[in-house]
């Protein structure tokens, strides 16, 4: 019985992002970007329970992956595309179901991180060098990146960070950055913890505390930076 258990919280995360999804389609990117950041909690608890319970499975893996192709895959692709037809039609009065407008040709190019995240998940499922560390940046890491533009869109009311966010330049050239970060190569620590010692995880230690500073200081602002402060550490990261 035990051994569904992790299967069961992988399914959690896809439940959570089909919700995401419908509400990304309904323009309502808050509470899209709430049920994404609940679908990242249960897939990182999903491979917790795993390994406490010692019930890793190929199946297991596998799941995972198609959950996140949904959750950290998809939505971050229709809210990009919900960014880039709000940047060419003036803003949160003009959505993807609003009749009255049209629908900028320009918008479907923000799927290219859906695509990119397919092909991000798929490369991980037949690379077994991926365990301790990651090979460019994970899906549920950019997903966080995506969502965090409409929460600070909504919630800082920022003048210069609303006319920078609905740039379409700017929307244009972060989908090409988070494209190619997602299939790089390059080398991210994983938050795995073999243990609780801070000389074996002062990486770890160093970057969960300065995410939990950023967020109380920053709010929503502080994603982007964490996310920046990732890749960073990765490189101060001993080999």
């Amino acid at each position: 019985m035990k051994q569904h258990i992790p299967n069961f919280i992988t399914l959690l995360n896809l439940f959570s992002g089909c919700i995401a999804v419908v509400f990304a389609v309904l323009n309502r990117l808050e509470i899209a970007a709430l049920f994404v950041f609940l679908g990242i909690f249960f897939d990182f608890l999903d491979g917790l329970v795993a390994r406490l319970l010692g019930v890793q499975s190929e199946i297991g893996v596998q799941l995972d992956s198609l959950a996140d192709m949904v959750t950290s895959g998809l939505v971050p692709g229709i809210v990009m595309f919900q960014l880039l037809n709000m940047s060419h039609t003036g803003g949160w009065g003009h959505g993807f179901l609003d009749t009255d407008s049209d629908i900028s040709y320009v918008s479907f190019f923000g799927f290219l991180i859906t695509l990119a995240s397919a092909y991000r998940l798929a490369n991980f499922n037949v690379d077994e060098n991926q365990v301790s560390s990651f090979s460019g940046l994970p899906t549920p890491a950019n997903a966080l990146l995506i969502l965090s533009l409409p929460l600070i869109l909504l919630y800082h009311n920022n003048d210069a960070l609303n006319n920078l966010i609905l740039n379409p330049w700017f929307l244009i050239v972060l989908t090409l950055l988070s494209a190619f970060l997602l299939n790089s190569r390059i080398q991210l620590f994983a938050l795995k913890f073999e243990n609780w010692s801070f000389k074996d995880n002062s990486i770890r230690y160093l970057f969960l505390i300065g995410s939990l500073v950023l967020l109380l200081t920053l709010r929503f602002l502080g994603i982007p930076i964490i996310i920046f402060m990732y890749v960073l550490f990765s490189f101060l990261k001993p080999s």
